[in-house]
């Protein structure tokens, strides 16, 4: 009866240490998503001011199934559309301008979306994602604006429109 016991707490003390990394990797994720700037120009007595605020936080939700849906980048062209079952089964695909890719192996721990990201040739590679909610403020004293998302980070960064990404974040059509 002891052993059962024991070897039930242990395994209930790893699944807690698993979920706090997964909490852990979801808030540092989640920070790469944060800027702030605030500059202030003076020319001729004219005074210009620039400010812009975004602060991301990982949206984690009871039911897993209310990750569901399709989540885009419309600039670039790229779309993650994520199922989720009842069962907490994770299903998703999309495509990255003209590939076409699904993520196999996907799970769902807190606000952290990983899996296999397996393109139609045949290319893998690892991917990493965490669902936010993101606030997007224009000067100190604007409540802001907030959607819903994914942030990923893509393995290598991706040039486009002569911009370099080394963030993605699609938001929840």
């Amino acid at each position: 009866m002891r052993t059962y016991v024991v070897i039930a707490l242990l395994v209930a003390c790893a699944v807690s240490a698993f979920s706090q990394q997964d909490q852990t990797r979801a808030q540092t994720l989640a920070a790469s998503f944060n800027k702030q700037k605030h500059v202030m120009k003076e020319k001729h007595g004219v005074r210009m001011e620039k400010y812009k605020d975004v602060r991301s936080e990982p949206l984690v939700r009871q039911n897993v199934a209310d990750y569901s849906g399709v989540y885009e980048m419309p600039d670039l062209g790229y779309v993650i559309d994520v199922r989720v079952g009842s069962d907490g089964k994770v299903q998703a695909n999309g495509y990255d301008k003209t590939r076409t890719f699904t993520l196999e192996n996907a799970r769902i721990e807190g606000a952290l979306l990983t899996a296999s990201k397996v393109y139609q040739d045949g290319a893998m590679e690892k991917f990493e994602g965490v669902f936010l909610s993101r606030t997007d403020r224009n000067s100190p004293t604007d409540p802001g604006v907030t959607i819903s998302g994914l942030g990923v980070i893509p393995a290598a960064p991706i040039e486009a429109h002569g911009v370099t990404f080394d963030r993605l974040f699609y938001s929840l059509r």
